[in-house]
């Protein structure tokens, strides 16, 4: 049989850790080849991690986009140029049977995209979640459009992409692989968590869209109210807009910035923790599979299912905030919210993609009317 090639693609360091099961998967399936395209921030920074990346895998192509310190809204419209002409080539070259994309940032945009034009089939990871972030909810829509198979997280995600007129033998719900094989991740050993100061709460905090200054404020007053509660590490936030005054208060701040974790020290680093607070994805669903308390701060994932073990504060500043510090301790006696899945996403998604019949799965879409619609 001829291995059916899949393109995968990757743009930002917390995805490429969602997509090293999928991946890991489909090295293991004998009718599939995985190809892998590595583009966006991790060519970016003092550490690009796409070193990480070729440590660990063949890279089959390499697609700048951004550039460093260029992150206005008007340069990620033009990375977004760069990066629908830089896949177009690239699946030109490969030849991909099927490109395959997870969640809503502009480099999976623009893969998508070139893909959608290309006459490629696109398969889409995390479809329906509903998070604000700076673009996010409308490219992620975007994506679920272009997309002909769609693999969301919850059975929720699922009824969603359903309601948008995408055909419901296309869709499948598989779980959420930033869960799969967190149970086979340690905590941190005691002399590495002592690396980074023995932190008891970390900090995550990534751009909104928000003007410098707006940020800079709002970053400042969770740095402030978090380290009166103990130890405290930061991590660097990712390049949306905004990041230069999210940078400006942790270096003001004077803690501890980690500026990139492989994915089993992270996960490890997350378990030694009182809580995560901050306003990234991995604070509703790593954290909820986990059982790690996490604060979710201001509106960066409004609409995205809220686990049992997360509390939400609207606003970045004064007694809201404190209080649900004052609450981890309750919620931490919850346990674990299983929600997004059982942690065998790849899998699921590698036996789907290496039997699927492909004549079956057309290029050229049509709407399918929801049920009652």
């Amino acid at each position: 049989m001829i291995p059916r090639r899949i393109l995968v693609m990757t743009g930002s360091r917390a995805e490429y850790g969602l997509l090293r099961p999928i991946l890991d998967a489909f090295d293991r399936d004998p009718v599939l080849e995985p190809l892998l395209a590595v583009g966006g921030s991790h060519l970016l920074g003092r550490n690009p991690t796409i070193d990480e990346i070729r440590g660990e895998r063949v890279v089959d192509a390499v697609i700048p986009m951004q550039s460093e310190d260029h992150v206005t809204r008007v340069d990620d419209a033009r990375a977004l140029a760069l990066g629908v002409q830089g896949f177009a080539e690239t699946i030109d070259r490969l030849q991909p049977d099927i490109v395959l994309v997870l969640g809503d940032r502009l480099e999976v945009f623009a893969a998508a995209s070139a893909a959608s034009l290309s006459g490629v089939r696109i398969a889409h990871l995390h479809g329906g979640d509903v998070a604000s972030g700076v673009a996010d909810e409308s490219m992620r829509h975007a994506i679920t459009k272009l997309a002909h198979l769609h693999f969301p997280a919850t059975p929720l995600s699922a009824s969603r992409i359903r309601m948008m007129g995408e055909d419901p033998g296309s869709i499948f719900t598989v779980g959420s692989p930033a869960v799969d094989g967190l149970d086979a991740m340690p905590p941190l050993s005691d002399a590495r968590w002592r690396e980074f100061g023995a932190p008891r709460f970390a900090v995550m905090l990534h751009g909104t869209g928000g003007g410098s200054a707006d940020e800079f404020a709002g970053a400042t007053s969770v740095l402030e109210a978090v380290s009166e509660r103990g130890p405290t590490v930061v991590f660097e936030p990712n390049r949306d807009v905004g990041r230069s005054g999210i940078m400006n208060a942790i270096e003001r701040s004077g803690l501890f910035m980690i500026d990139h974790l492989e994915r089993p020290a992270f996960v490890g680093l997350l378990q030694r923790l009182d809580a995560l607070v901050g306003n990234s994805s991995a604070g509703l669903i790593e954290c909820a599979a986990l059982g790690v308390p996490a604060v979710d701060v201001g509106d960066r994932q409004s609409g995205r299912e809220r686990p049992h073990t997360a509390l939400h504060v609207s606003c970045l500043t004064g007694r809201e905030l404190h209080g649900a510090l004052d609450e981890i301790g309750s919620v931490a006696a919850r346990g674990r919210d299983p929600r997004f899945g059982d942690g065998n996403a790849g899998e699921r998604v590698a036996g789907l993609l290496a039997c699927l019949d492909l004549d079956s799965v057309r290029p050229r879409k049509r709407w399918h009317a929801p049920r009652g619609g």
